[in-house]
């Protein structure tokens, strides 16, 4: 087999374990909220760890990414994302819960940004689209640990047990990964790093008002769908874990699915049928008179949202005014600044108006993603880099 197809196995299965490691905590959420005591409100803050741990460092990840490269960025990070959600198990504490929750944001925005701009070196290689089946394989993962998750929970298996498992099975699967995985060459740019810090440029903006909706509407029915249904339907504890696998397995088909819907429709059509997709679903969620139409719900969200966030991704990285990973890492930067207020923001709605009325505040970004789905269309190539 050549370079590149081993390459290209290697990037979609370091999606996968990117997943593991981040997943598993989500699911286990529910459970130390009950640990910890916290109301929704509190859980809310306390959640908002992550974007500010991940916030500062998203300004300098592209001077980290190019100094070190994506690949020790990875093998150093990846383990110590699973070593944090664990300890949260062990310090049942708000205060000590929100600073490992920084610590994990700092872990994951760095090894986000590293395995797409590696998986943008991929694709500029070879020639070939697989951006979207990376995020593919990453929902995969995460619809595995979340399905574990759920029976875990079933079986009364404490999250200490549960989050202490997985550090030693991520940390050989990211040195099995990563160690032996080819070297790709950074796509070529219009220029050398002149920014210090990350910030986002006009086009990026651009790209960020589409991908908005659709990231905050991930993020917000990971951590929210379980307590979703188990604050509104009377069901059993696995019924409850299953929201998230419902959101989980429309979105890995979807990815796995969409590059030949991209290829033959284009991703301006195919972005704006699939946002309408999605409001329709969290629609369902929102007026759902029972668990099961919600679950479906849910699976409609995820069908219409799972590559709209990819795009606007990949998007960044072809602009070519800039280092990928600087306009990946811009494009992230503002998802995050907005991830900072949006739990305590859903935590407060929950508790006042209930926690429908928190998914319903989605609607209008993801209505703003469909408006903004034109940002998509192709912008010129750089310039080559001259030889020497």
């Amino acid at each position: 087999m050549s370079v590149r197809p081993i390459a290209r196995w290697r990037i979609i299965a370091l999606f996968f374990v990117h997943a593991l490691a981040v997943g598993a905590i989500h699911t286990r959420v529910p459970d130390i909220q009950l640990l910890v005591g916290l109301s929704q409100a509190q859980l809310g803050m306390v959640l908002a760890g992550q974007p500010i741990g991940a916030l500062g460092t998203f300004l300098f990840s592209s001077r980290i990414i190019e100094r070190f490269g994506p690949r020790r960025v990875i093998l150093v990070l990846m383990p110590v994302m699973t070593i944090t959600a664990a300890l949260i198990t062990v310090w049942l504490d708000p205060v000590a819960m929100f600073i490992l929750l920084a610590c994990n944001g700092v872990g994951f925005s760095l090894t986000n940004i590293a395995i797409n701009v590696e998986a943008d070196r991929i694709e500029a290689a070879t020639g070939q689209r697989i951006m979207n089946r990376c995020h593919g394989s990453w929902s995969v993962g995460f619809l595995l640990t979340s399905l574990l998750g759920a029976g875990l929970r079933g079986l009364d298996i404490a999250p200490a047990v549960h989050l202490w498992a997985l550090v030693p099975l991520v940390a050989v699967l990211v040195l099995a990964i990563v160690v032996p995985m080819p070297l790709m060459p950074p796509r070529p740019h219009a220029g050398a790093v002149k920014r210090r810090l990350a910030w986002p440029s006009w086009a990026t903006l651009g790209l960020i008002g589409f991908g908005l909706g659709a990231g905050l509407t991930e993020g917000t029915s990971r951590t929210w769908s379980i307590i979703y249904l188990r604050d509104s339907f009377d069901v059993a504890a696995w019924v409850e874990s299953m929201a998230l696998p419902a959101l989980l397995v429309t979105m890995a088909l979807g990815r796995l699915l969409a590059d030949r819907w991209i290829d033959r429709f284009g991703p301006v059509p195919v972005a704006r049928a699939l946002a309408g997709l999605a409001i329709a679903g969290l629609l369902l969620v929102v007026a759902a008179p029972n668990a099961y139409l919600a679950l479906g719900g849910f699976g409609l969200v995820g069908l219409g949202i799972c590559v709209l966030y990819p795009l606007a991704l990949s998007a960044a990285a072809r602009l070519g005014d800039r280092p990928a990973s600087e306009n990946v890492a811009a494009v992230t930067l503002v998802f995050q600044l907005v991830n900072l207020g949006a739990p305590v923001l859903i935590g407060i709605t929950a508790d006042g108006l209930g926690i429908r009325a928190a998914f319903a505040l989605l609607l209008p970004l993801l209505a703003m993603t469909w408006v903004m789905a034109g940002r998509l269309t192709p912008t010129r190539q750089p310039p080559a880099v001259p030889p020497g």
